[in-house]
């Protein structure tokens, strides 16, 4: 069976982690940006560090962050991995993953087959990379926006690194964008919310079993890459 690994991001409370514990995600993300209505101030995300059991893979997302902000954050945040959602350039990548001695998963939005170009360089730098929908050039939020792209764009394509797919993702699509794009790792975070930063255990549940069911399928000739 192809094991498919789950995201759970932007999550604020202690019930929240427990859910996706329960879900039996593997990741948990926090979110570090103060535009998102995600935000955890590294108080809160370190309360919500501390509450995961063990094997949960905590992760910071930032957008754009300075060497400060990282500090701050990673000094006070017991995190597993890193997630870069801005601009960052191959470069910055590689600077923050020698800084801090995390892994580092890099973000990259797609609407079109030329912003796949990218992917390779960061690939290169980083230790995973995200596949999300590209914002829109007047978005407040790079990601957690709810929207989709076309998933021909990666069907069954393969990469250096591990690769998660993201973008409008939902208990109802989640198995139709697994069997098409052969994703391995799915990430969400206003598809299973009952309003903008406010998670509901029930879509978390049902999300994360869609994604182990199409998972699931690859036994049955479904092919799932990596």
């Amino acid at each position: 069976m192809a094991q498919i690994r789950v995201k759970i991001c932007g999550l604020v409370t202690e019930a929240d982690i427990a859910a996706v514990a329960a879900a039996g995600a593997a990741y948990a993300g926090f979110n570090f940006f103060p535009k998102s209505p995600r935000y955890a101030a590294p108080p809160l995300a370190r309360a919500l560090a501390l509450a995961a059991p063990e094997g949960l893979c905590k992760v910071g997302l930032v957008v754009d962050a300075d060497n400060a902000t990282l500090d701050a954050i990673t000094a006070e945040v017991p995190l597993d991995m890193l997630q870069l959602h801005g601009r960052e350039t191959p470069a910055r990548v590689t600077e923050i993953r020698a800084r801090y001695g995390l892994p580092v998963m890099k973000a990259i939005g797609v609407a079109e087959p030329g912003d796949l170009a990218p992917l390779l360089d960061y690939a290169l730098v980083s230790d995973q990379i995200l596949i999300d929908a590209k914002a829109p050039k007047d978005a407040v939020l790079p990601g957690g926006n709810g929207l989709t792209f076309d998933w021909r764009l990666v069907a069954q394509r393969r990469w250096i690194r591990p690769w998660m797919l993201a973008g409008g993702l939902t208990p109802e699509n989640v198995a139709e964008a697994i069997r098409l794009t052969g994703a391995r790792q799915v990430d969400v975070a206003s598809g299973v919310e009952s309003a903008p930063g406010v998670k509901d255990a029930a879509k978390i549940a049902a999300f994360t079993s869609a994604a182990t069911g199409a998972g699931a399928g690859a036994q049955q000739g479904i092919p799932i890459l990596r």
